[in-house]
């Protein structure tokens, strides 16, 4: 029969022995030692002075004076003399003074839930994969600054690197796990806010070049447009200009069919309009432009008239001025002229707008 127990080293009563109270005393102090541990540190190599029965402690490595030789043990006092546990791989123990739970390895004692260093993956409250090896699962989530009498900053930068600029870094924003807006580096030097209402299909709402500092915006309402034929315009009746080309025409909000700029959002716009004078039979005519809304509604600021007889092929009038407009809203440039009749000349009358905010 084996002499103690295989784990704690409890020592077993024999046959026949003497003073079996002895050896029942010596498994209870182990028993008391080791189960429900509980040490007051784990960093000391020299036994502290003052030690009173029942203080236990983790030996640090390379401990000295009373402790020499029991490295990584746990030294209880007791009867006014240390006693000391080699730990298995597993113990588990609560260090008060640094209020964590530290955990024998088999070589030294590692504080598991202070330090996730060396972990490949972690989980709070989901689990996990080579995937996504780490997942958090929360309503909220705080990244908080140190001070300076902590020994921080006051501030906190979260960094997201990427080993090379046609990789990606940076922000994915889902609904129910479908990628909505992406922000960051994707695929180059350009910092992008992307967004998708399939998940698949992206549109570059914001493209910013690193080294020019420029911001560009794709996806902005804008255009500019012209006429290519003189346009006829009678004696005081206001006629829509045919604005049938455009230069520029992004979110083909403008229809050179119709001469109409259609808001595609709501929001506040910037148009301007400019009608150039071609006489018909003489030059003793007034101009007037204006911006028209949803065909019937002149828009405040637009109106303007020459107050003078203008140069055939020179002279003619400009109109610029902001507008608040729901989607679907139409705007057209209108024209008339007074005393006598002429045409808005060709490939110098222009439409323009942009949405500004």
């Amino acid at each position: 029969m084996s002499q103690s127990s295989f784990f704690l080293d409890l020592p077993y009563i024999q046959p026949a022995q003497a003073q079996k109270h002895v050896t029942h005393n010596e498994g209870m102090r182990k028993l008391d030692t080791v189960v429900q541990l509980m040490v007051l540190d784990s960093d000391r190599t020299v036994p502290p002075s003052g030690a009173v029965d029942g203080d236990r402690h983790i030996v640090a490595e390379n401990a000295t004076g009373d402790w020499l030789g029991h490295d990584m043990a746990i030294a209880l006092f007791d009867g006014g003399a240390w006693h000391f546990e080699a730990p298995w791989t597993g113990w588990r123990a609560w260090v008060t003074g640094r209020t964590t739970l530290a955990v024998f390895d088999g070589s030294a004692w590692i504080e598991p839930f202070k330090s996730l260093a060396g972990i490949d993956q972690f989980g709070l409250n989901a689990t996990p994969s080579a995937a996504v090896p780490f997942v958090v699962r929360a309503p909220a989530a705080l990244w908080d600054a140190v001070d300076v009498a902590s020994g921080g900053t006051d501030g906190v930068i979260q960094s997201i690197n990427r080993v090379v600029d046609t990789a990606d870094a940076g922000l994915a924003l889902q609904t129910g796990y479908v990628t909505n807006a992406l922000f960051g580096f994707f695929g180059g030097t350009d910092l992008r806010l992307s967004v998708s209402a399939d998940g698949s299909s992206f549109l570059d709402s914001i493209l910013i070049d690193p080294a020019s500092g420029i911001a560009q915006q794709p996806q902005r309402p804008r255009f500019k447009g012209y006429t290519n034929y003189d346009n006829a315009m009678a004696v005081n009746a206001w006629v829509k200009i045919a604005i049938n080309q455009a230069e520029a025409n992004d979110q083909a909000a403008f229809d050179t069919s119709t001469n109409l700029f259609t808001a595609p959002v709501d929001g506040t716009y910037l148009f301007g309009g400019s009608i150039v004078f071609r006489k018909d039979a003489s030059n003793d005519v007034r101009i007037q432009i204006r911006l028209v809304r949803n065909g019937v509604d002149e828009i405040n600021g637009s109106f303007l008239e020459t107050d003078a007889s203008p140069s055939d092929d020179r002279s003619g009038v400009q109109t610029q001025t902001m507008a608040a407009l729901m989607a679907g809203d139409t705007v057209e440039l209108q024209g008339l002229y007074r005393k006598n009749a002429g045409f808005a000349l060709a490939d110098k009358t222009s439409f323009w707008g942009v949405l500004m905010a």
